[in-house]
């Protein structure tokens, strides 16, 4: 994974619309541009890391900041990429860092989507959830270089 930078904006936001198309048709709220466009408006470099495999661009992930700990957004990879152990590994580079800082996750994925299971899989759990989103949050788990704040919260 690198830093992003402005520039990989608009890569993301294609690859936002290609990997979230089949879930979006399936709910009917498939719209091309407003899928790219609620990336662009909602993108932050700062928080965001391009993932990469051979040098070749393969996906994304953001790590936001919030009052409560972290919410984890945009995270899409390539479909030929998916199902390979790529998710999995981003996941545990992530989680082994807000669980060092004894930050909680959340996350929303769509009804019916695959990638519920990766979560389910890296100990999200579900919190609330409507029609067209499930929310999901994970606790920081103990271990080493995990705060007081993992004891509070479990």
């Amino acid at each position: 994974m690198r830093p992003a930078r402005p520039a990989d904006v608009e890569a993301i936001a294609e690859l936002r619309a290609v990997v979230m198309r089949p879930d979006l048709e399936r709910l009917g709220r498939y719209d091309g541009h407003r899928v790219r466009q609620r990336l662009r408006d909602g993108f932050s470099a700062r928080h965001t890391s391009v993932i990469t495999t051979v040098g070749a661009f393969a996906g994304s992930v953001t790590l936001r900041p919030s009052e409560t700990g972290h919410w984890l957004e945009h995270f899409y990879l390539a479909p030929a990429l998916q199902g390979r152990g790529l998710g999995s590994a981003v996941l545990r580079t992530l989680l082994s860092g807000t669980d060092a800082s004894g930050h909680l996750v959340r996350l929303n994925v769509l009804q019916g989507s695959p990638a519920r299971h990766l979560y389910e899989r890296h100990g999200f759990t579900v919190e609330t959830q409507d029609a067209i989103d499930i929310f999901m949050l994970r606790p920081p788990r103990a271990g080493p270089g995990s705060s007081t704040l993992t004891a509070t919260l479990r």
